[in-house]
């Protein structure tokens, strides 16, 4: 099962990464963005599911435990977000949506790197 959580982890840190700077450098958010955005959700939640599983513990009101809940509940409201961006079909909104996207992404890497700390230290 270690295997499936770093697998997932690390794929939500590849797709998470090219949709926010792919939707930057494109400067508009696309349809595409937001798919790899849900997809980069659902890798994170299923990577932290095994992780949780494999630790026995569930969730911790630690750090790494707060940070993550915070990344997870903010990766579900950004491609929510990013969804109704599209779905409306605003030029303002679709372009300036990558502000959002950079702070997202920079909030769920503080998990991503604490829990890769921890777990090269145990």
């Amino acid at each position: 099962m270690l295997f499936y959580a770093i697998l997932f982890i690390n794929l939500a840190l590849v797709f998470y990464t090219i949709g926010v700077w792919s939707e930057k450098k494109q400067g508009t958010l696309k349809k595409w963005h937001v798919i790899i955005f849900w997809l980069g959700l659902v890798c994170d939640t299923l990577g932290t599911t095994a992780m949780g599983k494999i630790a026995g513990t569930g969730f911790k009101l630690n750090f790494h435990g707060i940070t993550g809940l915070l990344a997870i509940l903010l990766m579900l409201f950004h491609a929510l977000w990013a969804s109704v961006v599209l779905f409306k079909n605003n030029k303002e909104m679709k372009l300036k949506f990558h502000k959002f996207s950079i702070i997202v992404w920079i909030i769920w890497l503080i998990p991503f790197l604490s829990g890769a700390m921890f777990g090269m230290t145990r």
